[in-house]
């Protein structure tokens, strides 16, 4: 490898796209650009048309992620001050599940039906296919299915199968059109190479792909005679390894991009699995949570165990060699967010006022359900709930037990996994939230353990840029190439023990309340209510 060798990592988040050029050597982050994305999350309508989207829908515009492509790799490289022709190699990553229709040759849908919702690529947090995710897996149960333990008993709404049976039954005439359902990890990759691929991360977490198969077409047909033939829209081409060379830069990704025609192109992946290589977390026992608008949890093991409500096991799904681990948490940084806009204030203001605070002197404690729970219960249609206010009541105890919330969520999943013989050896965190040291703090003592960060800011493209090394020749395996281009502070935050005595007393009330609301009777039936007014 030449010294001067270098890297561009590509990270499509849910608000925007951003790329960072890497030195191979050591993981140097040179220097980044971001592209905000035009369309951000599509909610309410369509651009364009106006058509109006029903509750629970989230879409994105596939312009918005090349125009990522045309301006943020420029613009990286030309802050790096770095000569083009030194980039060797390229790596994506992207939020999942999110999946989109296209015909046989990758032209999304959307681009000639934009008026019809089911024509856009469904972003990760797209919620409105519950319904259909609840029949998967009550047949799944039904008939034993062997790949439902792998997913902790449970698929989510915001997967592949669940968002595909919806596409079908709401949009028969589009599905009969879709030739592809493929991941935008996987299509971002097709318009970088000219060449469709598919990961096995995605497959394995988002697409039920288990043990060498999908789902059985007898399965899928009992479902809706329809859908019998709906993995032929998935295995159009063969599962490629996580740090594996999925093509050649193509002349027409060359001149969106600036760089140089053939060079590598990084097998696709998932924003918070491939953040795992840029903190060095690659061997077993080691979990990263990626905390943003959501926290994705990931880990690499040794041992096969089934979690209950854990995302998903899959071979192979972090790094070759290994069982990797997902569950997650579908809102955090975003219920932080709703909170502040609610109530006029800064982050920091309320940050400083909460953090004068004793453990449990506001006396509230909330469940972090207002975008649903991913983990341990997998059910999209809970919502958030918050018990003790009075008329004393302010603003910061409220942004503090909402904080305290989302860390008790995170401890219920590490139980979780301790229970069934999954040892978590380190919590690493990563993400933009890790900048807030009064919520680092509380984790710690929530948690009771040290927390260790990531020594990047822009974990999954640093991850990205990692796998493109991998993908170019660089380095022989992801492991090795974590070691030399990853970072990460072992121990950042220490549990303070008379804290986390204190929170533990919380923590049981917050148990009680997640097990009392946990079947989802009161909040589904409030739901109920909404939806028909």
């Amino acid at each position: 490898m030449n010294a001067n060798s270098h890297v561009i990592g590509v990270d499509f988040g849910t608000l925007s796209g951003r790329a960072v050029v890497v030195r191979a050597a050591d993981g140097a982050e040179l220097a980044s650009a971001v592209h905000e994305y035009g369309d951000a999350v599509i909610e309410e309508h369509l651009p364009g048309s106006g058509v109006r989207l029903g509750p629970d829908w989230a879409l994105q515009s596939p312009h918005d992620w090349i125009e990522v492509l045309k301006t943020a790799v420029p613009e990286a490289i030309a802050a790096a001050g770095v000569d083009p022709a030194s980039v060797i190699g390229i790596g994506t990553d992207f939020t999942a599940c999110t999946i989109l229709p296209t015909t046989a040759e990758g032209e999304p849908l959307c681009v000639a039906e934009p008026d019809r919702p089911h024509a856009w690529p469904k972003l990760w947090k797209h919620h409105a296919a519950q319904a259909h995710a609840d029949r998967i897996n009550a047949l799944a149960a039904a008939r034993g299915e062997a790949w439902l333990p792998r997913y902790g008993g449970k698929i989510s709404a915001e997967w592949a199968f669940a968002k595909g049976l919806q596409l079908l039954e709401e949009d028969p005439e589009l599905y009969g059109r879709a030739e592809r359902w493929i991941e935008a990890a996987d299509w971002i990759v097709w318009q970088l190479t000219g060449v469709e691929s598919r990961n096995v991360c995605t497959a394995g977490y988002k697409e039920i792909f288990q043990d060498g198969r999908y789902p059985s077409r007898e399965f899928l047909a009992a479902l809706n005679p329809g859908f019998e033939g709906f993995v032929d829209k998935l295995a159009t081409a063969p599962l490629a390894p996580l740090g594996g060379l999925a093509g050649r830069l193509s002349a027409r990704a060359a001149a969106w991009t600036g760089l140089p025609e053939g060079i590598a192109v990084a097998v696709g992946n998932v924003d918070a699995h491939v953040t795992s290589a840029a903190a060095d977390a690659v061997r077993p026992g080691q979990m990263v949570a990626i905390m943003g608008t959501s926290t994705c949890h990931v880990m690499p093991s040794d041992r096969l165990a089934e979690v209950p409500g854990m995302c998903g096991v899959v071979a192979d799904g972090i790094v070759p060699g290994l069982w990797g681990y997902e569950a997650g948490q579908s809102g955090v940084g975003d219920i932080f967010g709703w909170w502040v806009e609610q109530v006029g204030r800064t982050h920091e203001e309320l940050t400083e006022l909460a953090a004068g605070q004793r453990v449990g002197e506001h006396g509230l404690v909330a469940l972090d359900w207002h975008n649903g729970n991913r983990s341990v219960l997998v059910d999209h249609h809970l919502s958030g709930v918050i018990v003790g206010q009075t008329l004393a009541t302010r603003p910061e105890e409220v942004y503090r037990a909402l904080v305290e919330a989302t860390a008790f969520g995170a401890r219920v999943i590490v139980e979780a996994f301790e229970a069934a013989g999954v040892a978590v050896e380190e919590f690493i965190v990563a993400g933009g939230l890790l900048k807030n040291a009064f919520l680092m703090q509380i984790y710690a003592d929530v948690l009771r353990r040290p927390l260790s960060v990531i020594g990047s800011d822009q974990g999954p493209a640093l991850g990205s840029a990692i796998h493109a090394a991998v993908a170019a020749g660089a380095y022989p395996d992801i492991q090795q190439a974590s070691k030399a281009m990853g970072k990460r502070v072992e121990k950042a935050y220490e549990p303070d023990a008379e804290r986390a005595d204190a929170y533990d007393q919380l923590y049981a009330v917050y148990r009680e309340l997640h097990d009392t609301f946990a079947d989802g009777r009161v909040l589904h039936g409030l739901r109920a209510l909404r939806d028909r007014a």
